[in-house]
């Protein structure tokens, strides 16, 4: 068997995706909780502006109304079905003692990710990821929060990255990204030691399977995502032992 590569986060992060997916309905509370209580180091989740400026957790980011479908934010929070929950609420649910991934889906909401973190719990700030697709949009999030010790991490597929891997991870390295985000299909073990020779973490979504999730942690991954927390938990120990 081939020998597990380091990672920069040791031991890596075992995201619940959208809370346990598999197990409970999606971004509720319940599968928040349920997937730290079935052993995930962090949550992951997508923010959501509403019309009044709370963030809210939620995949589509639209709400059914009879037989139409409208954007959350021409909501306000207390027009939103019960089972929307807000940041606050998971923070106050869960506690902040695990690592949050969470992808920017309203460009407003990074700065009130920030400020309901700081004011729940501030030392929890350097364990909350920040996932942006675009480019241009994290180099400006990373000026905007250059005195906070939030992450910041480019999500993309390997495919969509312009010129080499290698040029990609100096430019976010020299522009003080913390990392990249791809998908479990793009990752080799030459490609993690080639971000993290950079400095870069890691992290690789869409790992459902033990067959997907033993290599990637083998191969260094810093984190990964799976809507199967038990199965992902059971592959972390059996490749890097007990969390």
């Amino acid at each position: 068997m081939q020998q597990r590569l380091p990672s920069l986060i040791d031991p890596p992060i075992t995201f619940a995706h959208r809370g346990a997916r598999a197990h409970a309905p999606e971004n509720t509370l319940e599968a928040f909780a349920l997937g730290l209580k079935l052993g995930a180091t962090g949550l992951e989740s997508d923010v959501w502006m509403t019309a009044d400026g709370v963030a809210v957790l939620d995949h589509d980011g639209v709400v059914k109304r009879g037989i139409r479908k409208r954007p959350i934010n021409e909501f306000r929070h207390d027009e939103l079905p019960a089972h929307i929950p807000t940041l606050e609420e998971l923070l106050r649910t869960c506690g902040s003692d695990y690592s949050m991934s969470l992808d920017l889906k309203d460009p407003d909401s990074a700065a009130q990710i920030v400020e309901t973190v700081r004011r729940i719990d501030a030392d929890m700030l350097d364990r909350v990821w920040l996932c942006e697709p675009s480019l241009n949009r994290v180099l400006e999030l990373r000026v905007l929060f250059d005195r906070t010790p939030i992450r910041l991490l480019q999500t993309t597929r390997l495919e969509r990255i312009k010129g080499t891997p290698e040029r990609r991870a100096e430019y976010l390295a020299r522009h003080g990204i913390d990392g990249i985000n791809l998908h479990r299909t793009d990752w080799t073990g030459g490609l993690v030691a080639l971000f993290h020779r950079f400095g870069l973490v890691a992290f690789g979504w869409d790992l459902q399977h033990e067959h997907d999730l033993r290599p990637a942690l083998r191969m260094g991954l810093d984190a990964v995502y799976s809507d199967h927390v038990d199965v992902m938990i059971d592959a972390f120990v059996a490749e890097i032992g007990a969390p």
